[in-house]
């Protein structure tokens, strides 16, 4: 399931140092997460109350005590579709995802990779409240199916913001696999992997969290849903 590379000195040759940090911890991210992913040990199913449209949320503990969520989907887009709406008009998202305020793209670093400052809205109902992410984001493909890392990541000209808790993500990564007999169709694989920071209980991370992935999930079936209604 691992998806292909480049050469390393291929893909670093013409890049500066900070670049070269920026595209290694991305795919390094993408391939961490992938081994917490495909490894069978220790994953269990979450409570009924967060399994809607079909989509199971599985989740483990990490070394260390960190809870990883895992969602799994089928939506009604193919990979190349999700992957030019999660990847490529990643400044679009908060257009249909309420509960982002704004992704800015700080950096690219060739095609498949960049730095991104996300915002999260303040609102009511917010379990975990406003929070803001400095990522970085890998894109890679291997035959048909489409891979997302991320991991949190350092940028000098962007510090921590005053009024916001700086949350960390990572690594977590999203993989898109056409089905079998529905290309047109894919596979969603989601591992949310992330410390909010704060001071909140653990117990309200927990809970708050995987229905993050429930929201995200609807707002982006619907928004697949439009593209592939425009292109029909």
């Amino acid at each position: 399931m691992s998806p292909e590379t480049e050469p390393a000195e291929q893909r670093t040759a013409a890049l500066a140092d900070e670049d070269v940090f920026y595209l290694k911890q991305g795919e390094a991210a993408l391939n961490e997460a992938l081994k917490i992913v495909e490894s069978e040990d220790g994953w269990k199913l979450e409570t009924a109350e967060v399994i809607k449209n079909g989509d199971v949320i599985y989740s483990k503990v990490l070394t260390g005590n960190r809870k990883v969520f895992r969602l799994e989907a089928e939506l009604n887009a193919s990979p190349e579709e999700l992957h030019d709406i999660l990847f490529f008009r990643m400044e679009e998202i908060h257009e249909w995802n309420p509960s982002i305020k704004r992704i800015k793209v700080l950096k690219h670093v060739g095609r498949n990779a960049m730095v991104t400052h996300e915002v999260s809205v303040e609102m009511a109902g917010n379990l975990i409240g406003q929070r803001d992410f400095l990522n970085v984001r890998y894109s890679s493909k291997s035959e048909s199916c489409v891979y997302f890392g991320g991991a949190a990541t350092r940028m000098e000209s962007l510090p921590p913001q005053p009024g916001f808790v700086r949350a960390e993500d990572g690594p977590t990564c999203i993989i898109l696999q056409p089905l079998q007999d529905r290309p047109d169709r894919s596979r969603f694989i989601w591992l949310l992997n992330m410390d909010i920071r704060g001071w909140l209980p653990q117990s309200l991370v927990n809970k708050a969290l995987p229905q993050a992935q429930v929201d995200f999930t609807k707002h982006l079936r619907r928004r697949s849903k439009s593209t592939t209604m425009k292109m029909s």
